[in-house]
């Protein structure tokens, strides 16, 4: 299980607007990313969320640089599960490294929620539904909080 050593992230983020920006495709697994990441935030204390729903994961990184303009954070959230062609590494590369981009280039936070499966039952083990072993969007929402926050209080002339 790869939530094995995971950190506890926990940050209070009282005043930062976090945007989400969700893909459309396998819509119940993005439905648990989504809720997970809503709770995350909230318990974070964040009370400014937008979401932007994209088609698919290849559209995340237009949508995540989209909501960087006006954002502290972005939380990404997507699924892509391997079939027979070469697809899912194209659509996971191109969704990966244009996430990244969004976030050095806007010098801000972007929380990696996009689901990279082999098959449908891996991406509803992670999507944070009654009966999954992890919860993917709430991990990504705290990362992106708990970078955030760092990144301001260093923005501010402390640290933590």
């Amino acid at each position: 299980m790869s939530g094995t050593g995971a950190p506890t992230l926990t940050s209070d983020g009282s005043g930062l607007r976090v945007g989400v920006v969700a893909s459309s495709w396998h819509t119940e697994v993005m439905d648990g990313l989504v809720a997970g990441a809503r709770r995350a935030l909230a318990a974070s204390g964040v009370t400014d969320v937008e979401l932007l729903t994209v088609p698919g994961a290849f559209e995340l990184p237009l949508g995540a640089a989209h909501l960087l303009r006006r954002s502290d954070a972005v939380v990404a959230l997507g699924v892509v599960i391997r079939g027979g062609t070469p697809h899912f590494e194209y659509v996971c590369r191109a969704a990966t490294d244009g996430l990244m981009r969004a976030s050095l280039d806007a010098d801000r936070p972007v929380g990696f929620g996009l689901l990279t499966c082999d098959d449908e039952q891996q991406a509803l083990d992670r999507a944070g539904l009654p009966g999954s072993h992890e919860d993917k969007g709430a991990e990504a929402a705290e990362a992106a909080v708990a970078l955030a926050v760092a990144l301001r209080s260093t923005r501010h002339g402390t640290t933590s």
